[in-house]
C-alpha cells in the first residue's frame, strides 16, 4: 500500500533517551510531507495530461484513419471517373465520326447535284443563245428586205 501525507503525518515514533531532537524531526516530517503532497499533485496533474494527451492522440490517429481511407475512396473515384471520361471520350469520337461520314455523303451527293443542275443551265443557255442569235437573224434578214425600203419611201410621200 502506498504511503500519504496523512501516514506520514500521523507517523509517531518512540521516544529514546538519546534519540533525535523532536522538534526537528517534526520539521523534517512536514517538509517531507509538504513534498510528497506536491509530487502526489504534480503527478496527478501529469496524469491527467497523460490523459488528454492520449485523448488527442486517439483523436488524431482516428482522423488519420479517416483521411486515409478517405483518399483511398478520391483514389478510386478519381479512377472511375477517369475511366467514366474516357469511354464519353470514344463515343463521342464515334459519333463526331459517323456524322461525319454523313456529313460528306450529304455534300458529295448536293455536289453531284449541283453539277447535273450546272450542266443543264449550260444547255439551256447554249440553247438560249442559239435561240437568240436565230432570233437577231431572222429579224435582221427581215430588216435588209425590200419592204422596209418601200416604207421609208411612203412615209416620207405623205405629208
Amino acid at each position: 500500500m502506498a504511503l500519504t501525507p496523512l501516514d506520514i503525518h500521523n507517523k509517531e515514533f518512540s521516544r529514546s533517551f538519546r534519540g533525535y531532537d523532536e522538534d526537528q524531526v517534526n520539521e523534517f516530517l512536514d517538509q517531507v510531507i509538504k513534498d510528497y503532497e506536491s509530487l502526489i499533485r504534480e503527478n496527478k496533474e501529469l496524469q491527467n495530461q497523460l490523459a488528454a494527451i492520449q485523448e488527442r492522440l486517439d483523436h488524431f490517429a482516428n482522423i488519420e484513419e479517416t483521411l486515409s481511407k478517405t483518399i483511398i475512396i478520391a483514389q478510386e473515384a478519381a479512377d472511375e471517373v477517369k475511366n467514366n471520361s474516357k469511354k464519353e471520350a470514344q463515343l463521342i469520337i464515334k459519333e463526331a465520326e459517323k456524322n461525319a461520314d454523313r456529313i460528306i455523303n450529304e455534300s458529295l451527293t448536293k455536289a453531284r447535284k449541283v453539277s447535273v443542275e450546272i450542266e443543264e443551265l449550260k444547255k439551256q443557255a447554249s440553247i438560249y443563245r442559239t435561240r437568240f442569235r436565230t432570233l437577231i437573224e431572222a429579224q435582221l434578214e427581215l430588216l435588209s428586205k425590200e419592204d422596209w425600203n418601200s416604207l421609208d419611201r411612203m412615209e416620207i410621200e405623205q405629208p
